[in-house]
Protein backbone atom coordinates (compact mmCIF):
# COMPACT_ATOMS: atom_id res chain seq x y z
CA UNK A 1 0.00 0.00 0.00
CA UNK A 2 0.73 3.51 -0.80
CA UNK A 3 0.00 6.80 0.83
CA UNK A 4 -0.98 9.58 -1.48
CA UNK A 5 -1.93 13.39 0.19
CA UNK A 6 -2.59 16.07 -1.55
CA UNK A 7 -2.10 19.14 0.47
CA UNK A 8 -2.69 22.99 0.61
CA UNK A 9 -5.65 23.11 -1.70
CA UNK A 10 -7.15 26.34 -1.66
CA UNK A 11 -10.34 27.19 -2.00
CA UNK A 12 -12.88 30.36 -1.96
CA UNK A 13 -16.49 28.48 -0.72
CA UNK A 14 -19.90 29.66 0.52
CA UNK A 15 -19.99 27.14 3.57
CA UNK A 16 -21.23 28.19 6.67
CA UNK A 17 -24.20 28.01 9.28
CA UNK A 18 -25.10 31.94 9.05
CA UNK A 19 -26.84 32.92 5.42
CA UNK A 20 -24.04 35.90 5.72
CA UNK A 21 -21.05 32.89 5.44
CA UNK A 22 -23.19 31.72 2.49
CA UNK A 23 -23.53 34.89 0.73
CA UNK A 24 -19.96 36.35 1.24
CA UNK A 25 -18.09 33.50 1.18
CA UNK A 26 -14.45 32.34 2.87
CA UNK A 27 -11.25 31.20 2.07
CA UNK A 28 -10.69 27.04 3.16
CA UNK A 29 -8.19 24.72 2.80
CA UNK A 30 -8.18 21.25 2.08
CA UNK A 31 -5.87 18.65 2.61
CA UNK A 32 -6.59 14.86 1.13
CA UNK A 33 -4.50 11.68 2.63
CA UNK A 34 -5.50 8.11 1.00
CA UNK A 35 -4.30 4.80 0.77
CA UNK A 36 -4.26 2.84 -1.83
CA UNK A 37 -1.92 0.02 -4.21
CA UNK A 38 1.03 1.48 -5.59
CA UNK A 39 3.24 -1.30 -6.59
CA UNK A 40 1.95 -1.68 -10.45
CA UNK A 41 2.86 2.24 -10.98
CA UNK A 42 6.15 2.42 -8.85
CA UNK A 43 7.10 -0.07 -11.61
CA UNK A 44 5.36 0.52 -14.90
CA UNK A 45 5.66 4.69 -14.18
CA UNK A 46 3.09 4.73 -15.90
CA UNK A 47 0.02 7.25 -15.27
CA UNK A 48 -2.95 5.08 -16.15
CA UNK A 49 -1.34 2.50 -13.44
CA UNK A 50 -1.95 4.80 -10.20
CA UNK A 51 -4.88 7.73 -8.91
CA UNK A 52 -4.52 10.51 -11.21
CA UNK A 53 -4.53 13.36 -8.64
CA UNK A 54 -5.68 15.56 -11.37
CA UNK A 55 -9.10 13.65 -11.27
CA UNK A 56 -9.10 13.52 -7.57
CA UNK A 57 -8.36 17.40 -7.31
CA UNK A 58 -11.38 18.23 -9.89
CA UNK A 59 -13.40 16.33 -7.38
CA UNK A 60 -12.61 18.30 -4.82
CA UNK A 61 -13.08 21.53 -6.35
CA UNK A 62 -16.68 20.67 -7.32
CA UNK A 63 -18.22 19.52 -4.20
CA UNK A 64 -16.27 22.11 -2.65
CA UNK A 65 -18.59 24.69 -5.01
CA UNK A 66 -21.19 23.30 -3.39
CA UNK A 67 -22.61 25.25 -1.00
CA UNK A 68 -23.54 23.45 2.92
CA UNK A 69 -24.00 24.51 6.35
CA UNK A 70 -21.46 22.44 7.97
CA UNK A 71 -17.90 21.23 6.83
CA UNK A 72 -18.86 18.07 8.27
CA UNK A 73 -21.13 17.64 5.32
CA UNK A 74 -18.73 18.91 2.73
CA UNK A 75 -16.09 16.25 3.84
CA UNK A 76 -18.58 13.61 3.88
CA UNK A 77 -19.29 14.29 -0.02
CA UNK A 78 -16.25 14.55 -0.39
CA UNK A 79 -15.30 10.77 1.08
CA UNK A 80 -18.83 9.67 -0.45
CA UNK A 81 -16.82 10.71 -4.11
CA UNK A 82 -13.65 9.22 -3.66
CA UNK A 83 -14.85 6.00 -2.94
CA UNK A 84 -17.80 6.22 -5.50
CA UNK A 85 -14.86 7.35 -8.30
CA UNK A 86 -11.45 5.68 -7.41
CA UNK A 87 -12.73 2.52 -5.77
CA UNK A 88 -8.61 1.41 -5.86
CA UNK A 89 -8.92 3.77 -2.65
CA UNK A 90 -8.60 1.54 0.53
CA UNK A 91 -8.48 4.57 3.00
CA UNK A 92 -8.73 8.41 2.91
CA UNK A 93 -8.74 11.38 5.30
CA UNK A 94 -10.31 14.69 4.46
CA UNK A 95 -10.09 17.56 6.43
CA UNK A 96 -10.95 20.93 5.53
CA UNK A 97 -9.84 24.15 7.49
CA UNK A 98 -12.21 27.75 7.16
CA UNK A 99 -9.62 30.32 7.63
CA UNK A 100 -10.81 33.37 9.80
CA UNK A 101 -14.06 32.18 10.63
CA UNK A 102 -16.45 34.48 11.54
CA UNK A 103 -17.05 33.61 15.13
CA UNK A 104 -16.61 37.07 17.30
CA UNK A 105 -12.80 36.58 18.33
CA UNK A 106 -9.66 36.23 16.74
CA UNK A 107 -8.91 33.06 15.17
CA UNK A 108 -6.72 31.35 12.72
CA UNK A 109 -9.00 28.74 11.46
CA UNK A 110 -11.36 26.03 12.54
CA UNK A 111 -10.86 22.63 10.93
CA UNK A 112 -13.24 19.48 10.53
CA UNK A 113 -11.48 16.07 9.92
CA UNK A 114 -13.16 12.67 9.15
CA UNK A 115 -11.68 9.40 8.18
CA UNK A 116 -12.95 6.61 6.05
CA UNK A 117 -12.67 2.92 5.07
CA UNK A 118 -13.68 0.34 1.75
CA UNK A 119 -16.72 -1.32 3.28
Amino acid sequence: MGIIEIEGMQFYAFHGHYETERVVGNNFEVYLRFEADCTKASISDNLSDTTNYQEVYNLVKKEMQNTSHLLEHVVQRILNSLFENFPEIKNAQVKISKINPPMGGEIEKVSVTLSQKTK
